[in-house]
């Protein structure tokens, strides 16, 4: 079992990862405090989602230290970490296409077996995702993108995580339904959920986040308050288009 959170709910030190012969990450240090939401910005091909791959491990690190409520992941599987709350929503949302909405919601409970609470659970998802109530018997795969990831966030908070991982959660969406994905994130957070924000829109994420980290060709180059990067000329000229 987990110990119980440290002041760092995940720490993150000297994190490599290398794909054959190309050094993915070049050795990255970052932190989330519990309750933290905290923001992972940078260009295509920085890093961002390996460092997420390796943080839910689906990438075995070459060098470093991961340890999640104080105890380090180098022994843990995938399943694992579900299972003690460390949950990614994959870019590109990774729907069941062929099962419903309701089957896809009930797989993020998999690990559960504690029926009354994961059927209040599901009523909570539906709640908070009217629409998806509308199309519960709907097959995913037929689902517009936003309804889509919206399912994808669910099935997440089905597995009642402590460290909600999100991959690029507003990629492809109409606008409308961006503002809709981000209310649900601080939402989610408000609540006490801690989490880690992977976004290509870079003002989007610093003006939900609490922190952020600026992440360029595998290394971290800056770190601070959400509010000091989106002040900082550097982030406004590389990411903010100003």
């Amino acid at each position: 079992m987990i110990a119980p959170e440290s002041r760092s709910l995940l720490q993150v030190r000297d994190l490599k990862v290398a794909y054959g012969g190309i050094q993915a990450l070049k050795g990255i240090d970052l932190d989330v405090a519990p309750g933290e939401l905290v923001a992972l910005i940078g260009s295509n091909g920085a890093g961002k989602t390996t460092t997420l791959k390796a943080l839910a491990g689906l990438l075995h690190p070459s060098a470093g230290e991961i340890h999640y409520r104080g105890i380090s992941l180098q022994r843990h599987a995938a399943h694992q970490l579900i299972q003690e709350g460390l949950v990614l929503v994959p870019e590109g949302r990774g729907v069941f296409a062929r099962l419903t909405v309701e089957e896809n919601l009930q797989m993020g409970a998999y690990c559960r077996n504690d029926k009354f609470s994961i059927a209040q659970d599901m009523q909570h998802i539906y709640k908070l995702f009217p629409r998806l109530a509308e199309r519960h018997m709907q097959l995913a795969g037929t689902l517009s993108g936003g309804e889509q990831q919206m399912m994808a966030l669910g099935r997440a908070l089905m597995s009642r995580p402590k460290l909600l991982m999100l991959d690029e959660p507003s990629m492809g969406l109409a606008p409308m339904m961006v503002v809709k994905i981000f209310e649900t994130i601080r939402n989610i957070s408000a609540q006490g959920v801690s989490i880690l924000l992977v976004e290509q829109n870079a003002k989007l994420a610093l003006e939900v986040a609490q922190r952020g980290y600026v992440m360029e060709s595998g290394l971290i180059t800056l770190s601070d308050s959400a509010a000091n990067l989106l002040g900082s000329a550097v982030v406004r000229r590389a990411y903010l288009g100003s």
